[in-house]
């Protein structure tokens, strides 16, 4: 079998590359919107927590999971507690957001430098070879032509 010129080896190797690069980006901004759902489930947890003990007598009995333990509390002393903690949520959101907007620029000068185009659904024509494959992927059986 004959080798491929080292010329086209190195471009193959920097295809790879920037293929795992790509990749490797694409993975981080998903890690980030991954995180900044799960914050913003919890932050709703909090408000919610927040508005069925505010109105609240100061001094009736409140349960506060900490840690996996359940604590018994007052009402005065977990609100301040959990106000806390939704406004440490609401910053670490901001600060995942920045960095979510901040890799999305990354990746799109990453995507502009290497000329890499993603096709979406419907873009393009599919050859029929391809079109097969898809059926067959789908479960579609397609019996004899008449």
């Amino acid at each position: 079998m004959a080798e491929a010129p080292a010329d086209e080896q190195l471009e193959l190797m920097n295809e790879q590359a920037v293929a795992g690069k790509w990749s490797y980006l694409r993975s981080e901004l998903n890690q980030l919107h991954s995180k900044i759902t799960e914050m913003d489930m919890e932050l709703s947890e909090h408000s919610l927590v927040i508005g069925a003990i505010q109105n609240l007598d100061p001094s009736r009995k409140c349960f506060r999971m900490i840690g996996g333990v359940l604590v018994e509390r007052t009402v005065a002393e977990v609100l301040p507690a959990v106000l806390r903690n939704r406004e440490g949520l609401q910053e670490v959101i901001t600060r995942l957001n920045e960095a979510q907007e901040k890799k999305r620029k990354e990746l799109a000068e990453f995507e502009s430098k290497y000329k890499i185009k993603i096709r979406r659904g419907g873009e393009g024509k599919v050859p029929e070879q391809e079109k097969k494959r898809e059926g067959a992927a789908q479960g579609v059986l397609v019996g004899p032509a008449k």
